[in-house]
């Protein structure tokens, strides 16, 4: 991660004229706010692009509580964390602001900084930095760090959980995990593919650097080898076929040399996904096989991870309140080199998640989960309460 972004430029950034705008999609729906896949970086509203530059800023963040019975490790995602063992424990969560900017009628800036919580003070980061030309709906090119587009999750839900529905991200897509490359440095082409009519047949194509030293970073400052990890992303958006969509991608990396992983290894991920982007119902649902090949010599390994979520926007009580449900799976072979090192591997999972959202403001919403999980057969099982309170401004 980029760990420095001093206070100096902060300050002189929102102390830039600009014009602070509110998320003003109703609260029942969590849509991403400048996503990458579905708005240009960087997207403002057409009376703000009268004048260049302009900025709008967003800001979210979070409160968080859990408690569980037992864990063999820490449990959570990039916030939301508990140590392990019995325990309870409150959490501030991430700070997050969103800068879009309007250079001119084609070209965009977005830039996403997050602030998170941790044992020794807080941590800065530049999450996201994406420069953008729209040529035309067909053909829009970019280059920066994104969200890497080989999930929906990824590119739809970022730095912010007011605007998903769930308190965390589905653990095979965890900020800071590294079963996903979740972050990519590099350029990426995106758009309608022509002639697809009410298919609305969507590509992303990017070319960049890989996954760095440490496999849960992206190459921030440069690849640590001569290989540039490519990506393809394809998903219809079918006229007929209603707020669903349908799609895949693949990645293709090389991982060496790697903190504490002995070896070059290809790594070929593959994914799928259908998804209804409604509230009643709500339904997400992916998934990854990521296969890592020992380079000069034998030796080949398959994982595989997959989640379902559903949801439903309940309509009594002035339409406030969403329950929702996950099921998540991650299966990791034990011969895995690159996910089961002889330090800190990368542990398999199946659990489940059942919780109910309440948006108590329109820009502001408590969520409460239940969830039970195991790392293994031979492992305990993982029983938490989890509460988040969200907001957007």
């Amino acid at each position: 991660m980029i760990r420095s972004v001093s206070c100096s430029l902060l300050l002189c950034v929102l102390a830039y004229p600009v014009r602070l705008r509110a998320q003003t999609a109703a609260p029942a729906t969590a849509v991403p706010v400048a996503g990458q896949a579905s708005a240009p970086a960087g997207a403002v509203p057409p009376t703000d692009q009268e004048h260049y530059p302009s900025l709008n800023i967003q800001g979210f963040a979070d409160i968080d509580y859990s408690a569980q019975d037992q864990a063999a490790e820490r449990v959570g995602t990039a916030t939301g964390f508990t140590p392990p063992g019995v325990s309870s424990n409150f959490n501030l969560g991430q700070f997050v602001l969103h800068f879009a900017g309007a250079l001119s009628p084609k070209v965009s800036y977005f830039a996403e900084v997050s602030w998170t919580a941790g044992a020794n003070g807080f941590t800065t980061t530049v999450e996201r930095s994406i420069i953008r030309y729209d040529y035309s709906d067909n053909f829009k090119i970019s280059a920066g760090r994104y969200h890497t587009p080989i999930l929906y999750w990824n590119t739809a839900y970022h730095h912010g959980l007011w605007l998903q529905t769930s308190i965390n991200r589905p653990e095979m897509i965890q900020f800071g995990g590294r079963l996903i490359p979740v972050h990519f440095v590099g350029l990426l082409a995106q758009g309608l593919v022509p002639g697809t009519g009410s298919l609305n047949l969507h590509y992303e194509a990017g070319i960049g650097n890989g996954r760095g030293a440490d496999i849960a970073e992206p190459g921030n400052a440069g690849d640590i080898n001569n290989n540039k990890a490519w990506l393809a992303t394809i998903y219809a958006q079918p006229a007929w076929a209603y707020k669903w969509q349908a799609g895949g991608s693949v990645y293709r990396d090389k991982i060496g040399p790697a903190n504490g992983i002995a070896g070059n290894y290809g790594e070929w991920i593959d994914t799928a996904r259908l998804v209804y982007t409604g509230e009643k119902p709500e339904f997400i649902s992916e998934f990854a096989n990521i296969k890592h090949t020992l380079l000069g010599a034998p030796g080949t390994w398959n994982s595989q991870a997959w989640y379902a979520q559903i949801a439903y926007r309940l309509p009594w009580l002035q339409a406030k309140w969403k329950p929702y449900y996950r099921f998540e799976y991650i299966h990791i072979p034990i011969t895995d080199p690159v996910f089961n090192p002889p330090t800190n591997p990368v542990p398999s999972l199946a659990g489940s998640i059942a919780g109910v959202r309440y948006d108590f403001s329109p820009y502001a919403a408590l969520k409460m989960e239940y969830r039970d999980s195991r790392r293994a057969p031979n492992k305990p099982r993982i029983h938490g309460i989890f509460v988040q309170t969200a907001l957007v401004f």
